[in-house]
């Protein structure tokens, strides 16, 4: 996914390593730490398989910089990988937000809500961290407090994403006159997750 964000920051226009790096680590947030160690050598194949371009730029001292951009054939490739993301990322919540976090880069808005079904669908498929046996348990079902609270916290999530994705799914169907239906505004965040 770090690749992903690098390509989709690109897409905005050029940037500075630095302000690349802080833009990433923002996105990702403290769940996902990203390192000179991880983002700088992602960078540099990336270069390689031609995706970025490089040049120096003067700095505002004496120092030059460098100054990354997008090629056509990074641009090609991230809406690529925005079309068709893999299946883990569709299913893990902090790769589905690098993804979702770039989606509007995609023309087609039908490829859009494709990608936003798949999340969907998994969504819907019943599921727990705890099982008897094959069965997901429910929240009822478990006894330690802390396990349940897990159940109850993840159960509000998926209900207020599900609900969210109801929305834009059916917001952008399109009408009579082709044109897609302006998303319907929740009163408040909190509305999701009734």
């Amino acid at each position: 996914m770090l690749e992903v964000a690098i390509l989709g920051f690109l897409a905005d226009g050029p940037l500075h390593g630095y302000e690349l790096r802080r833009r990433v680590a923002q996105l990702s947030g403290y769940t996902r730490p990203v390192s000179d160690g991880s983002l700088y050598p992602a960078i540099n194949r990336m270069l390689k398989r031609g995706l970025l371009d490089r040049r120096l730029e003067p700095g505002s001292a004496a120092a030059q910089r460098y100054v990354l951009s997008l090629t056509d054939a990074g641009r090609t490739e991230l809406l690529q990988r925005l079309r068709k993301p893999a299946d883990h990322e569709i299913t893990d919540g902090s790769r589905f937000f690098t993804i979702m976090a770039f989606l509007s880069l995609l023309p087609d808005l039908a490829d859009q809500h494709a990608v936003l079904r798949r999340r969907l669908e998994f969504l819907e498929e019943p599921a727990s961290f705890f099982y008897e046996g094959e069965r997901p348990l429910r929240v009822q079902e478990v006894a330690d407090p802390y396990r349940r609270g897990m159940l109850v916290i993840a159960r509000a999530t998926s209900r207020a994403e599900r609900a969210w994705l109801h929305d834009v799914l059916h917001a952008g169907a399109p009408d009579g006159a082709g044109d897609a239906r302006p998303a319907r505004t929740p009163r408040s965040l909190s509305e999701y997750a009734d």
